[in-house]
Parts: structure tokens; sequence; C-alpha cells
């Protein structure tokens, strides 16, 4: 062996140039000579041999006739592909070269066949070279892998859209979309902030379920709170779908529906802990949890996407005071079995630790009633927080006194938890308010609502001393059972302080625990569901980021934890959770019977009117020549005081006539065009003089 046959470099040399050759020669020689067509065959099939195989020869040949070319490399090749010792090459060179004379026809045909074959799978074009063993397997699995991708079909894909309940406190709604199906999470109101004057409750916009009515299956209700299902009177006029929910929730919703007289038209559907409703492609599992409220439920939902598990408002309870503690073993069941996403309370997760139990509250009850004997008692709470009426009637009990329950809203959350049994009044400890002044003051208990300081609600009008029945004495011992919810802390005090200058001792330190789970709590709950994402909810924004902090603490990466808005949709599929489209989404005013007539053009007058006040200028107007006959008489409300301000009012009246005397000279006939040159000459008028900006209606009556 010499020194070129022990170089592979050369080696790969030699056998590419001896395949460009042997290329060449073939084509040449095939249309003349039949016996070399055979050749070319086995030169072509032991060259790819030599290439795999790296057969030694060596590179220094000089160059022949084509013809001579072609038969001395065809007669080597044969030689070295039998030391190669490759059984099936033997054998096919064995068979080519048994070939009769009388089937030369048949065998140029095959051979050219072959020839033709070989140099399309494995030879390229004259001009190239061979591609390597390596460049044949790639081009190979690039192709299998494009294939694939063909192949694969798309990923499921469901939407998550909040109609509410973010960025704010309450009117919390979310729809779930897949295909031709729509599920609703809740259907609750918000109250009115301090800007929003005159309006009763804030209701969510539903405007995209309308535009989608035929693919809506029903609302899943968690629990009874208002900010879960105080909407739905107002919504189920609009898309009487069926609801679902627990026992206690139902019975609460159905007295919303008696009161807005559409009992008979909804659809109500009780369901219990543990069993599946099918609507659609959905089916939806109510999960046992713990709330301020009975028959609380989160909801596991199970989609052609994968399981969504929506938290509800909760809270970890081990002894709670009303029924069993969470189903944390069915939560366990379903993160095992794999739960894609994760809707989470974010309430109080800026809150560290874990939330007290409700029974906790019954202990500090019963100092409070040990302590104030002689003193009556009076105890604001939520109306719905049936745990906590029922310990305040334990402990009242307890110590001999009468209960009164006082507060529209109360009477009927009592009444209907009474009726179903999720609270247990001893007989004689209820009385009606009207025989209240039958027993002394240090024998009864008054169960209010007004812990949030509404301005109608019992406790505000007792505190005003507007309430007809009670009357607060420098003796009572007021306890406020409750936080204020975020946006309400003014109007808690300013209750507070009406009561202490009445001489009655308020006391709220300990009386209350959250219905909300702390940060633990969050915690504890991504851990048993191991969601792949996370999308914090029922809260503002400072508590959406607070959820997300702590989705990212258990391990669950920030890019799979989303923070929405309402009106977002969001699509989540197995590989991916993002935010790809807004519907129409926000609140709808409910201004006494009114729904939805009340916008923010009215809303802005309001405001103005009570910042800055109105003026209001009459005048008669001659029909045909609108020469001024009468007036202008101006009249001002939350402006001016009228008879101390004549000499303004005087300047004013001034001000106007020389605005219709302007009209007049520019020929002006229109009135819209005289009242908006009246209006905009006073208001400069008045700018200048008070740096002040009411809203002035000009009244121009004709005169025949």
């Amino acid at each position: 062996m010499n020194e070129n046959e022990k170089n592979p470099l050369l080696n790969m040399q030699r056998i590419r140039q001896e395949s460009k050759e042997l290329i060449e020669a073939g084509a040449n020689e095939l249309s003349d000579i039949v016996p070399e067509k055979k050749v070319k065959k086995e030169k072509t099939v032991n060259a790819r041999l030599k290439h795999e195989q790296g057969n030694k020869k060596t590179t220094g040949q000089k160059k022949s006739t084509a013809k001579e070319k072609s038969v001395e490399a065809g007669t080597k090749a044969v030689e070295e592909s039998k030391a190669a010792d490759t059984k099936t090459v033997k054998k096919t060179a064995a068979k080519k070269t048994k070939a009769s004379d009388t089937k030369k026809e048949t065998l140029e045909t095959k051979a050219e066949a072959e020839t033709k074959k070989t140099k399309a799978r494995y030879v390229g074009p004259a001009d190239k070279n061979v591609p390597s063993l390596a460049e044949q397997v790639s081009s190979i699995l690039m192709e299998n892998k494009k294939k694939r991708g063909r192949t694969k079909k798309a990923a499921k894909k469901v939407k998550i859209i909040p109609l509410g309940g973010l960025e704010q406190i309450g009117m919390n709604i979310t729809a779930f979309e897949y295909d031709d199906s729509i599920i609703v999470v809740d259907c609750g109101l918000a109250f009115p902030s301090d800007d929003m004057l005159g309006i009763d409750l804030v209701i969510p916009d539903i405007t995209y379920l309308k535009d989608n009515y035929l693919k809506v299956k029903g609302f899943c209700i968690t629990h009874g709170h208002e900010d879960h299902i105080g909407a739905l009177p107002y919504i189920l006029k609009q898309l009487n779908v069926p609801v679902y929910g627990t026992r206690l929730t139902c019975a609460l919703i159905e007295k919303k529906l008696k009161e807005h007289q559409i009992e008979d038209s909804a659809k109500l559907n009780i369901v219990k802990y543990g069993d599946n409703v099918n609507l659609g492609d959905f089916k939806v599992e109510f999960v046992k949890t713990n709330h301020s409220i009975a028959d609380a439920a989160s909801l596991a939902i199970f989609t052609p996407a994968g399981t969504i598990f929506h938290t509800g408002d909760f809270k970890v309870d081990y002894t709670p005071v009303f029924g069993d503690p969470a189903d944390l073993g069915r939560m366990a069941e379903i993160g095992k079995a794999g739960c894609l996403a994760m809707l989470s309370d974010s309430t109080n997760a800026t809150r560290p630790g874990f939330t007290m139990s409700e029974k906790t509250v019954g202990k500090t009850f019963d100092l409070i009633f040990a302590e104030h004997r002689d003193s009556r008692i009076i105890v604001a709470t939520f109306a719905s927080n049936v745990d906590r009426v029922q310990q305040i009637i334990n402990t009242a009990y307890k110590y001999d006194r009468k209960v009164v329950v006082e507060g529209r809203s109360m009477v009927n959350v009592i009444g209907t938890a009474a009726d179903l049994g999720y609270i247990d009044i001893p007989e004689g400890t209820l009385i009606d308010i009207d025989h209240l002044k039958d027993y002394p003051l240090e024998k009864t208990v008054i169960i209010t609502t007004g812990s949030q300081g509404e301005s109608m609600a019992a406790l505000s009008r007792m505190a005003s001393s507007i309430h007809r029945k009670v009357e607060i004495v420098p003796e009572d011992v007021i306890i406020m059972s409750s936080t204020p919810i975020p946006g309400n802390e003014k109007a808690v005090s300013k209750v507070i302080n009406e009561l202490s200058m009445k001489g009655a001792e308020v006391i709220f330190q300990d009386t209350h625990v959250s219905g909300h789970a702390c940060q633990e709590e969050i915690k504890l709950m991504y851990s048993l569901l191991k969601p792949k994402f996370a999308l914090p909810v029922h809260g503002e924004y400072r508590h959406l980021m607070a959820g997300k902090g702590l989705a990212e603490a258990v391990g669950i990466p920030s890019e799979n934890v989303l923070i929405m808005s309402s009106g977002d949709v969001v699509e989540l599929s197995e590989d991916s959770c993002k935010i790809t489209g807004h519907v129409e989404a926000g609140g709808v005013f409910v201004d006494g019977l009114g729904v939805g007539d009340v916008g923010n053009i009215v809303l802005r007058d309001r405001q103005s009117l009570s910042q800055n006040g109105i003026i209001i200028v009459a005048m008669s107007l001659e029909h045909g020549t609108n020469r001024l006959l009468s007036g202008p008489d101006i009249v001002s409300r939350g402006f001016v005081y009228v008879r101390e301000s004549t000499d303004l009012m005087n300047e004013a009246s001034a001000v106007v006539r020389e605005a219709v005397a302007d009209c007049l000279h520019a020929r002006i006939t229109d009135w819209s065009k005289i009242k908006n040159v009246v209006r905009d000459s006073l208001s400069e008028f008045l700018w200048k003089r008070m740096k002040r900006n009411p809203v002035i209606l000009p009244i121009i009556m004709e005169i025949h």
C-alpha cells in the first residue's frame, strides 16, 4: 500500500474524480456498444460502493480514449467489489454476467433503465459533485420533518374573555368560548363610586354575549354574593339561558328574580358538589370550597384544549361554622390529571400568611358580650355572611338576649338560609323589630346592614337619627363586623364618627375575618393544581400584580402568567396563552328603573351641576323679526345666591341683551345659533368675573 492509498483525503478526491469520469464515459458509449452498457451499469454501482466503503485506488493514471477508459475502469471496479467481500454485490454481478446472447436486446433495455435510475438516485449532474452520504441522510430527514409538519393538526384553542371583575372589586363575570359554545362564570354587580352621581348599581356590559346569543349555553355561579349574582335579574331579561349553582346560591338568585317578576321564565338548576354539567363543548364540575357564605364552589372546566380551574372567591378554612372544609383532595386529583390554567382569586394577594378561620370571630363575640352585659349590642355585617350571623345568634342565645334582624337584604338572606337549614335559630330567640320596645335594651341584640357605610342602609339611618324604630343611645355598643371594601373607607369613617358623637362605643378590632385567601393559601392552591398557566382575577391591578408574583414564587414561569383586563380576548392552548383581541366591555348604569339610559354624557352633566351650578336664561323674541320683547330673566341654582348678587345678575342680563342684538345685526335667525351665541357670551363673562363655569341653559319663547 503506497502513501496515496493511506491518505483518506486523497482517496475521497480520487473517488469523486472516478465517478465523474465513469458518468462521462458511460454517456458517450451507451449509444454505440451494448457490452459497454453492461459495464457502465457495473461501473456506476461499484462507484457508489467504492464511495461508501472507501476502496483504495491510485490517482496517477493516465487518461486513455473514452472507450478504453470505460472498459478498463469497469473491469477494475468488478475486481475491487469482489475484494470487498459483499455478498449482495457478488450476486448482482454474477447475475449480470450470465446473460445470454439471445437476450441482448432485453439486457440493453434493462441496462439503460437501471443506468438512468442509478444516475437519478446516486449521481448528480455531470458538472456537479456526488452528494455525500451525510448530505443524503440530512436531506431525507428534512423531507420527513416537512411531511410531519404538514400533517400535524392545529392546536385546540379556548378563549377566555373577562367582561368584568378586573381593575375593580365587584362585577365579576367571565366568558369561556370554544367553537360554537360559550359558558359564563358569575354575573355580579358593582356599587357606584363617588363620581357616579345618582347611580344605584353598575352591571356588566354583555354586548358580546348578545351578539353571540346562540352560542351561550348557560351561567355557572360560584356563590351567592352580590358581586357574583347581583346582575342576573337584569341580564336574564336580555339573555334567558340556564343558570347553574349550588342550593343556597340558587335560592338567593330565585329571591332576586321574584323581585323582578321573572322567576317563572328563568331556568335555575341546582348542582351538587362533584356533579358534572355538560354545556356544549364544555364540562363543568362544582368543587367544594370555603368562603364567607355557605355553598361556595370552585369550578373545574374541562375543555377540548385542557382543564381550566376557576377558584371563585375562596379561603382554606379547616374549621368552618357550617358544612365541610374545602375539597383539597379533589383539587389535587385535578392537578395530578393535568391542569392547563388556573384563574385565582387575588383579593387578598397582598396579605401575607393565612386567613383566620371564621370560628375565631365567634370567640371575639363571646368576649364582647361578656364584657358588655348591661348594654344593647348592635352588630353590622354583610347580609350574605350567614356563618357570621349564626355565630351572633349563638352568642346572643348563650347570654339570654333576643335578636332583631334589620335591613331588607339581611332579612331576605337570613329567611332563605333558615328555610333551607343553613342557619339554626333557637326557638324564641328571634323577634320582630316592632317588639323591640317590649324588652330591656341590655337584653337585645340588633343584627343590621350598613357595615360599608351605605347611605340608605339601616346603620347609617340610625347614625343619622332618621331610623323610625331604632335610636342610638350613649350606652349602646356597636360592633363593625367587616372591613371596608376599597373605595368605601370614607363612608365607613363617616358612620363611625356619627355613632361616636352620639356616645356609642364602636368596636372594630378582631371582629372580622376575611372570606378571601391570603398569600399562603393561594400558594397552596397553585401547588395542588400545578397549572401550566396562571391568570389572576378578582381584584384591582395591584392585587393582580401581587397574584402574579405568587404564581411565579411557586415555580410558574413569568411568561406563563398573564395579567388580563376587562374585555381582553385570551386564546389558551396547550402551548400558549396570549391576548389576541378585545371586545366591548365595561359598566352599564342602573338609575331607578332605567338600565343603560344614563351614560357618560349625563354623568358629566351631573358632575358639572354638582360642582358649578346652573344658570337659566329666559327671554321672549318677536315672531319674524327676532326682536327682544321681554327678558332676559336669569335664574341661578347652585351658582350664586341671587338676592345677594343683584349687580352680577344685572350685568349678566346686559351681556345677554347685547348678544341678542349682535345676532339681529348679523341677521342670524336660527334659534340654535342664537342660543349658542348667548351661552358663549355669558360663559365668557362669568369666567372673567367669577372664575366659575356654570351650566348655562338659554330658553327662547316666540311671541306672535
